[in-house]
């Protein structure tokens, strides 16, 4: 499949789960989360989901709990609302990228080190 296929086909994964988790997910544990990337394998058998979530990392482990345990239903979504060859298993995992990005700033705000 083609990288622009394949790009789609993420994205409109992403687009259905975003929906599906902010709409249709009573689940407590499942704090503001927001799904920043999935990546999709060639065959369409497996989807990493990328998600951050805002809060400490007890609310993180909290929040990728509830999500694992509401996979067969976003996956039902997935399904329902995407014409695909096959329905990709979910798999999420806490995206480090923003984390990251907000320690460069912070670093970056601090300026040079004045040490010796």
């Amino acid at each position: 499949m083609g990288d622009g296929r394949m790009r789609r086909v993420d994205e409109a994964v992403r687009a259905v789960l975003s929906d599906a988790i902010t709409k249709d997910l009573k689940d407590p544990r499942i704090g503001f989360v927001t799904v920043t990337a999935v990546k999709t394998s060639p065959d369409l058998r497996h989807a990493r989901v990328y998600v951050s979530v805002l809060g400490d990392e007890q609310l993180r482990t909290e929040t990728l709990d509830g999500l694992k345990s509401a996979h067969g239903f976003l996956q039902g979504r997935v399904a329902a609302e995407l014409s695909l060859k096959h329905t990709p298993m979910l798999t999420f995992e806490y995206d480090q990228s923003i984390d990251r990005g907000m320690r460069i700033s912070r670093l970056i705000d601090q300026g040079p080190s004045t040490d010796g």
